[in-house]
């Protein structure tokens, strides 16, 4: 059941449909920008209040580290997981430099883990969730965002098919963007493939819509179930 972002699964689509055309790169990157920022706080794009916004606005805190069902994960993880692989893959992968975050934003958020999450079990989900800052993990997703329209705006027609290379996902690996467990490091195989538009389609697009969606059925699920999985 859809939850989020009506019409944004069309935008995608048609983004799909230009994004490797070179006379169609400015389009490419307008069409870019405005799916990626409904998917942002609005304090990224400067614009008026939207979904995301919602999303957020009156979440408490310890609805943050609550995983409703086994199926599910929880909200901090989501944000945490969408925000580094959309750094880890933009600052790294697209623009071939480094990411945003480091020692400082690690001790600010308090994050236990360097990686993005996925290989984490049931308890180690909620072990990050509940370790986190959200107020400065909030923060660290928007610089992520805003760095990632930088990145998105500079793009010359020639880059949109440029393949992603070795260096850079070795890059990762050395930087803690993944672990060796199977669940983390098949990323690295998966990311190798694509070049710079298959990134833009994913990670910071239809990765995050799918994410988010997840975000406000949690939220519901939240507030309207007596029994919860994980608390």
């Amino acid at each position: 059941m859809k939850y989020f972002g009506e019409g944004l699964s069309e935008s995608h689509k048609e983004l799909n449909s230009i994004i490797r055309k070179k006379d169609k790169i400015e389009e490419s990157k307008t069409l870019f920008l405005d799916i990626h920022k409904k998917l942002h706080l609005s304090n990224i794009s400067k614009e008026g209040g939207n979904e995301v916004d919602q999303l957020f606005a009156d979440l408490e805190t310890w609805e943050y580290s609550v995983m409703p069902t086994s199926k599910d994960e929880t909200i901090a993880w989501v944000v945490w997981h969408i925000a580094r692989i959309e750094d880890l893959t933009m600052g790294i992968l697209v623009a071939e430099g480094e990411q945003l975050f480091n020692e400082d934003w690690k001790q600010r958020m308090k994050a236990p883990i360097t990686d993005s999450g996925n290989a984490l079990d049931d308890n180690g989900i909620i072990n990050l969730s509940k370790s986190l800052v959200i107020e400065e993990l909030l923060r660290y997703r928007s610089a992520v965002g805003m760095r990632t329209r930088q990145i998105v705006s500079d793009l010359q027609p020639g880059d949109m098919v440029r393949k992603v290379t070795p260096q850079a996902i070795e890059k990762i690996r050395l930087e803690g963007g993944v672990t060796d467990e199977e669940d983390s490091k098949w990323l690295l195989d998966y990311w190798c493939g694509k070049d710079v538009a298959g990134l833009l389609l994913m990670p910071p697009t239809r990765h995050m819509m799918l994410h988010i969606n997840d975000c406000f059925k949690w939220k519901e699920a939240i507030r309207a179930k007596k029994k919860l999985y994980l608390v």
